[in-house]
């Protein structure tokens, strides 16, 4: 979502210059996060100029999906954020300004992308449950070289490691009698 400063300040002269956008958030998904999908995120930005400075009103919202704690099913998770962003084309900012979230504008172009990337990535939750109490498709059960087995269920096996070990009791046993 990139928006030229000229642009900017012609339409915010008076009032507020809105504006309204779908982004392409996907690129989320390869970080390293619980995010497994997301959809698009609809963007609506407040403009509004103040000398050197540019206050940004961001509302996004959307749709995530991300695993449950318990079962790590899919949960969609919708969120709805609001951020307010400072930009400034002074090219006298001090160590305070950027330490108070104040960002410089490089250019011409004002690139909001990257402010609406890391809101989202604040906004995901530490955790997430499912609904449903026994979900289709839970965690899986088994996999390569490991399965998950029940106490009530687990059924009395040797260790074929130890087979040979059991038939020299067994033979003891019969010395013995």
């Amino acid at each position: 979502m990139k928006i030229t400063v000229s642009q900017i300040r012609q339409k915010s002269f008076e009032q507020p210059f809105e504006f309204e956008e779908t982004v392409d958030v996907s690129e989320l998904e390869t970080m390293n996060n619980d995010i497994r999908r997301i959809r698009p995120a609809h963007v609506r930005a407040s403009f509004t100029t103040d000398n050197e400075e540019i206050i940004v009103s961001l509302k996004i919202t959307g749709e995530m999906i991300l695993p449950c704690a318990r079962t790590l099913v899919d949960v969609p998770y919708q969120y709805d954020i609001t951020a307010d962003e400072i930009f400034s084309t002074s090219p006298y900012l001090t160590e305070d300004d950027l330490e108070n979230d104040i960002h410089p504008v490089e250019g011409e172009v004002l690139d909001l992308k990257p402010h609406i990337l890391e809101n989202i990535l604040l906004e995901i939750p530490f955790r997430v449950f499912s609904d449903e109490a026994n979900p289709e498709g839970a965690a899986p059960t088994e996999g390569e070289g490991w399965s998950f087995v029940q106490e009530e269920t687990k059924e009395k096996t040797i260790d074929p490691r130890l087979k040979k070990l059991e038939s020299l009791l067994k033979n003891n046993k019969k010395e013995n009698e």
